[in-house]
């Protein structure tokens, strides 16, 4: 166990969706551990700032409150990250954490990450181990990072504990499971439509036939290209069948940018950023999901519901390994065609990441306090 005397002061460091969701299953687990000796405070660093990508999250999924909110922190890589840094900087000196905990692979966590290392706070990582091999990927390289200055990396499947064990990780890996497997778990029967939502899906029922449909890794984005080649594929997608595209705010600004959708789009519902159970409720009922998230590829799995992926590699191997995941590359005709294929799949069943009790499994891993060594031997 811990050598604290008292309960161990944890941060925890969030910024994008994806974040959120992970953070809400883990602070419940933290709060309704009996004498769990863990005090949690939350760091938002503002990457995400559309209200339905941040702060309704806090609400909707009883996540704590932030202690801390930083400001400014949107531009390039670059000034995002620096910003983040120069801001935690002040928190982690007035707070003295005992650990910093930071999840996924944002410039938040990367940020988090070397702040927390430079001040001698060691670091735990969820979701480590995970790679694509594309360094190209900025994402790829705030894992990588991560990962290698991490005090405790919790790793989600035996696949990441693999790759953190070649990159010679193994006395910092924990095998826990993906907490998003949690967060599905815990809030899946609560998923629903806001009355705003089912008013901008006009006709709409919970048996209607459609496809849902996301965007927003940089690669497809700030590719003129490739958005083209995605945006003429889900038009084409929309004259079979109809798609909902809920739009993640670096979307809409490029589709803006190129006058690429007009609203009049035959078999197309552009919806603003939906809610987290919104979306739980729209991937359950989706014929198919046609993204390039990886957290939503995931969902997708753990919902049974078919899965393209507009991406060269994936993260998540596993889903397309058991048939539920199916990779395409940014080409109108594949992501028609690939989308049609796709409806009434189905996949093998499976259980690659754990059980959907990582959040316990993480609690016992930060006050068996292994972390508390990381610096001594180093």
């Amino acid at each position: 166990m811990t050598q604290h005397n008292r309960p161990i002061r944890l941060l925890t460091i969030v910024g994008a969706r994806p974040q959120f969701i992970k953070a809400s299953a883990l602070s419940l687990e933290i709060s309704s551990s009996l004498n769990s000796g863990i005090e949690e405070k939350i760091v938002h660093t503002g990457q995400h700032f559309d209200a339905n990508m941040s702060a309704n999250f806090f609400g909707e999924l009883g996540i704590p409150r932030p202690a801390h909110q930083l400001a400014g922190v949107t531009g390039s890589h670059g000034v995002t990250t620096g910003r983040i840094m120069a801001q935690l900087d002040q928190i982690l000196e007035s707070e003295s954490p005992d650990l910093v905990l930071v999840y996924g692979d944002t410039n938040s966590t990367v940020a988090a990450a070397l702040s927390a290392v430079k001040l001698g706070v060691p670091v735990a990582h969820v979701e480590a181990g995970m790679r694509s091999g594309n360094l190209s990927m900025p994402e790829e390289v705030n894992r990588v990072v991560t990962d290698r200055i991490s005090a405790l990396n919790l790793a989600p499947s035996q696949l990441a504990m693999e790759s953190l064990e070649r990159e010679g990780l193994k006395e910092t890996s924990r095998l826990v499971g993906d907490i998003m497997f949690d967060a599905v778990k815990l809030f899946a029967s609560n998923a629903r439509l806001s009355e705003r939502t089912l008013a901008d899906l006009g006709s709409f029922s919970e048996g209607s036939k459609f496809v849902l449909a996301t965007f927003h890794r940089q690669e497809n984005t700030d590719s003129t290209q490739k958005l083209l080649e995605i945006i003429d594929g889900v038009l084409t997608l929309a004259a079979e069948i109809p798609v909902i595209l809920p739009m993640h705010p670096r979307l809409r600004k490029k589709v803006d940018e190129l006058g690429l959708l007009n609203g009049k789009e035959p078999g197309l519902t552009v919806l603003p950023p939906v809610s987290y159970l919104e979306m739980l409720f729209l991937q359950k009922h989706a014929q198919v999901v046609l993204t390039d998230s990886g957290g939503i590829q995931k969902e997708a799995f753990y919902l049974e519901s078919p899965c393209v992926t507009v991406r060269d590699e994936t993260e998540w191997t596993e889903t397309v390994d058991l048939g539920w995941n199916r990779l395409i590359s940014a080409d109108s005709d594949s992501i028609a065609s690939a989308s049609l294929a796709a409806i009434n799949s189905r996949g093998q069943k499976g259980s690659p990441y754990g059980n959907g009790d990582a959040a316990s499994k993480i609690v016992e891993e930060l006050l068996g306090g292994s972390w508390n060594n990381y610096f001594s031997g180093r």
